[in-house]
């Protein structure tokens, strides 16, 4: 995998909003390659992060000064920039530097009169998350500049990735500043393509009609277009992670992607076997109890257990099709007569507007008792914020899908982030993930898809979409579209096929109902074989690729 070390950068600063700050997808992508990463790179990587204040709970940082060079410290030190040192709690605990953004917001209304002087970035209708994204993106890029021009050599070989929108004008301030720094832009989803998502239009009938300036002038999303446009044209290297968002890149943002870099996974993170099985045990147990004592009905060991997940985007992720899925499942079992016969525990894991635990639920789970009665809202773990607003319980509701005896399809919404402290679980998501039978994941737009890959590493078959750079790349890997018994199902999605993608899902958890547990061994097996073709061991070099695009582009720049 590693290249000649004379074609290898001799520093890579990987710049994210969701360093060292779990909100989404790239902390995952960022954390899961770090240590593969270093050490095709020589341990020459280093992450920059936001520093979001000492009082916030970070317990994947640990400051350590001795972590970089003494002379960066200084750097920065006498450069007055603000910036804890230290190490990444994640595999390989690569070095990072987390930079504290606050002081730059005084001065925000000069520097985006700067950004739109220079590089066209109109910030004018700027609102909610983007000035602290920007002034953090630009203090990255001022920290790497202090850096370069105070403790490298002209020669050096500095490449500088910036992931997504948030990190982009630092980006693009550091290239003007220091030339020779290579620069590599890395979206990972387009702003358009998420928001023309959200706003219910269909993106794929109209793809090639839409015009990503004049959208984001409808959709109010100017500012963060214009930093994404402007950062992927003016970037050395220009990468994404799928061939669906490199169609993003072309049509929306105005440049084909340099490079493709598919998400990988560190399947060291999975346990051995002896454990992994003690692990699942242990998951299934605690699932079953508290959603029993939630239902007030004993769900038996044998219960399937079937999941969705992920960031909170009710139609991006497909959780509207998923729930239409499970009434379409619950009435068929009602209509055969199978009601009566094993049951269906089908849990949606999205993180939601969470008050507190249930405390009826806690009552419940340490009493031991047995309970005949569902306590109130029998769908949901915790109480929320704004439950009558809420559209995954609004939707549990209108499915119909109350949890009652008749019903042998349970849904429960576990609707907190599975850090280990919930309250109610008190486990994390790798550990939950292990008591699965099933995970779907039927996205409508995913531009790579995180969730189906860590069920594969952690043996659990899923279903999920051709809308998702995954389920494209396992039909490639596999030469044929995914089926169950590949270890992953890939189901045809566009824009008219919502009930039949509903369908399809009702009739492959069915399946698992009634496989022969040499089936179910067989999916689990071939799950598995799935993640080891997607280990980051064999995705790197794509990076590797990227680094030399950038560097030779810089080189010629400047020479």
């Amino acid at each position: 995998m590693k290249r000649n070390k004379n074609s290898l950068p001799d520093w890579v600063f990987e710049v994210s909003w969701e360093v060292c700050n779990k909100v989404g997808g790239i902390y995952t992508v960022l954390s899961s390659h770090a240590r593969v990463l270093q050490d095709a790179l020589d341990s020459r990587l280093v992450f920059i992060g936001p520093d979001l204040g000492e009082n916030i709970s970070n317990r994947d940082f640990r400051e350590d000064r001795n972590a970089v060079d003494v002379k960066w410290i200084k750097a920065a030190d006498t450069a007055g920039l603000k910036v804890r040192f230290g190490r990444w709690l994640v595999p390989g605990e690569p070095p990072c530097m987390l930079i504290d953004f606050k002081p730059f917001m005084a001065g925000k209304d000069d520097i985006y009169a700067r950004a739109w002087e220079l590089f066209g970035v109109d910030s004018l209708h700027a609102y909610g998350d983007y000035d602290e994204a920007s002034m953090f993106s630009y203090a990255a890029g001022r920290l790497v500049e202090v850096v370069c021009r105070e403790t490298m050599d002209a020669d050096s070989r500095i490449v500088y990735q910036a992931h997504e929108w948030m990190s982009g004008l630092g980006m693009l301030f550091l290239k003007k500043a220091v030339p020779s720094v290579s620069t590599v832009f890395t979206t990972h989803a387009t702003s358009m393509g998420r928001s023309i998502t959200g706003n219910g239009k269909e993106l794929y009938k109209y793809f090639t009609g839409y015009d990503g300036d004049q959208m984001a002038s409808e959709l109010n999303m100017e500012a963060k277009h214009s930093v994404e446009k402007r950062a992927a044209q003016g970037a050395d290297c220009l990468t994404t992670v799928s061939k669906l968002t490199d169609r993003e890149c072309e049509q929306l943002l105005g440049r084909k992607a340099d490079v493709i870099l598919p998400n990988g996974f560190d399947l060291s993170i999975v346990p051995a076997p002896r454990k992994f099985a003690a692990i699942r045990r242990a998951a299934r147990k605690k699932l079953l109890k508290v959603c029993s004592a939630l239902i007030g009905m004993q769900l038996e060991d044998d219960t399937l257990i079937v999941s969705t997940s992920g960031r909170n985007d009710f139609r991006c992720k497909g959780f509207d099709v998923y729930m239409q899925s499970l009434s379409l499942l619950n009435d068929y079992l009602r209509r055969t007569g199978r009601s009566a016969g094993r049951k269906v525990l089908a849990l949606i894991e999205v993180p939601c507007w969470t008050k507190q635990p249930r405390q009826d639920l806690k009552e419940r789970m340490v009493s031991g008792e047995e309970y005949s009665l569902p306590l109130d809202m029998p769908m949901m773990t915790h109480e929320l914020y704004n439950t009558n607003e809420d559209r995954i319980v609004q939707t549990i509701q209108h499915m119909g899908l109350w949890n009652t005896t008749a019903d042998a399809v349970k849904v429960v919404l576990i609707p907190c982030y599975l850090d280990g402290d919930d309250g109610i679980f008190d486990m994390k998501y790798y550990d939950l993930l292990t008591a699965n039978d099933l995970c779907v994941y039927p996205s409508y737009y995913e531009p790579w898809g995180y969730t189906p890959l860590e069920a594969c590493a952690f043996r659990t078959p899923c279903i999920t979409t051709d809308l998702s750079g995954f389920g494209r790349w396992v039909c490639e890997t596999l030469g044929h579209v995914g089926r169950l018994e590949d270890g992953v199902e890939v189901i045809h999605r566009d824009d008219d096929n919502y009930f039949g993608v509903a369908g399809n899902i009702a009739q492959t958890i069915d399946t698992m109902l009634t496989a022969r547990a040499t089936e179910v061994r067989k999916y689990r097996a071939q799950a598995g074989k799935i993640a080891e073709n997607a280990q980051w061991e064999n995705f790197c070099s794509c990076y590797l690729e990227a680094y030399k695009v950038a560097m030779d582009k810089a080189t010629k720049l400047i020479s």
